[in-house]
């Protein structure tokens, strides 16, 4: 019997809100859905996993990928939009690059849960989305990916995105 986790990717202030640094329009859109999986997962008793970028303020990753300064450690833009917060029981891990599994404790807190399959959600579709993906599956976990529940920078990337997690990776999109 498969145990699924949900993850909410990247649903920080610096995204989502209006004027931030790296707005991505379309995050907004995609609360309602984010919020009804949440529900569902904690109905299910399935864990609720946030992966969160978090930078320090002279983090490579501006330099490297000509990215604005976002999600700095500490500040507003870096927290999880009001709407979204975790509850007690949520889990939050910081991630510094595009996937989630990158330097971080991800793969362990999963496999500690007995983890095997992955529901996505957030932003941005084609990097952290895809990228985290690409990881996970790369791992040997099952990945599905919450359609109705991720944002991208545009429609052409955002579709994209879906067109290689599902024909490349195997990704289930639901």
């Amino acid at each position: 019997m498969s145990k699924r986790a949900l993850l909410v990717i990247d649903m920080l202030n610096d995204f989502v809100l209006e004027g931030a640094p790296l707005e991505v329009p379309e995050c907004r859109k995609v609360i309602p859905a984010i919020k009804r999986e949440i529900e569902k997962a904690h109905k299910a008793k399935e864990p609720v996993i946030y992966i969160c970028d978090a930078h320090e303020p002279e983090d490579e990753e501006f330099k490297r990928f000509g990215w604005p300064p976002h999600a700095i450690k500490g500040t507003k833009g870096s927290q999880i939009v009001d709407e979204l917060k975790p509850t007690k029981d949520d889990i939050v891990i910081e991630k510094t690059t595009y996937s989630g599994f990158y330097k971080t404790k991800l793969d362990n807190t999963l496999k500690t849960l007995g983890v095997d399959t992955l529901r996505l959600t957030g932003c941005v579709t084609h990097i952290c989305v895809m990228f985290t993906a690409s990881d996970a599956v790369l791992r040997g976990y099952n990945v599905e990916v919450v359609e109705e529940a991720v944002a991208g920078l545009s429609k052409e990337d955002h579709d994209a995105g879906f067109r290689i997690m599902k024909n490349v990776l195997g990704v289930k999109l639901i």
